[in-house]
């Protein structure tokens, strides 16, 4: 029997952990690295880096902001699903103009996060709309398909799940420039803490248990 609750507790903690990983706060962030598209001025995402220490891919979303290899910061991380955008950047009434279409904003960068794995030779297109999103006019949408993103991406943010995504901003008092430039993240799909936690609970169910023998 004890060996039984080990392992269902050891279930219980790996379906957990994922979840307060993409929701607890602060976190510490370190920002270790780009994939080496770029623009000719600014390498763009996917960028990679870590979150207490676990590897994580992050989407820039933050054009007015930098960040530095090697960088360490702590941030707070909200998942889009809270509905509480006051510990993001742009969903700061008190300093972001688009304060107000934020959630919409914040989904439709979501989205297009989303569209970097099956375009990897549309990388900086898809960074510039992320850019345009939360500052519009950043950077020109008449580059290559920007403006071709930026409208697909506001007819489909709905069929995001908002559970699978967070936005990662530096801990406040938030201003909106001269900190370090705000991330969405994927966060662990259910579909796969769910796989994870039958395997583990059939692991349980096939343990051997020690049977009492009376006399």
């Amino acid at each position: 029997m004890k060996a039984t609750k080990i392992v269902l507790l050891l279930a219980v903690m790996l379906v957990l952990v994922p979840m307060a990983h993409a929701t607890a706060t602060p976190v510490t962030m370190v920002f270790q690295g780009v994939n080496g598209a770029n623009d000719g001025h600014y390498y763009v995402s996917p960028y990679y880096g870590t979150m207490n220490g676990q590897g994580v891919t992050l989407f820039c979303v933050d054009v007015i902001n930098d960040v530095n290899f090697g960088q360490t910061w702590q941030a707070n991380v909200t998942n889009l699903a809270s509905g509480n955008l006051l510990n993001t950047r742009y969903g700061d009434s008190a300093i972001s103009p688009v304060a107000a279409n934020a959630a919409v904003l914040y989904a439709e960068a979501a989205w297009l996060t989303g569209q970097f794995s099956s375009n990897p030779s549309d990388y900086v297109s898809l960074q510039y709309a992320l850019w345009d999103l939360m500052n519009p006019g950043s950077e020109p949408t008449s580059y290559g398909n920007v403006q071709h993103w930026l409208d697909l991406a506001a007819a489909n943010y709905a069929s995001i799940d908002p559970s699978q995504f967070a936005v990662v901003t530096n801990v406040g008092p938030l201003q909106l420039t001269g900190q370090v430039q705000e991330f969405i993240i994927r966060t662990p799909e259910p579909g796969t803490l769910a796989l994870l936690f039958c395997g583990l609970l059939a692991l349980t169910l096939l343990t051997p248990r020690r049977r009492i023998v009376r006399t």
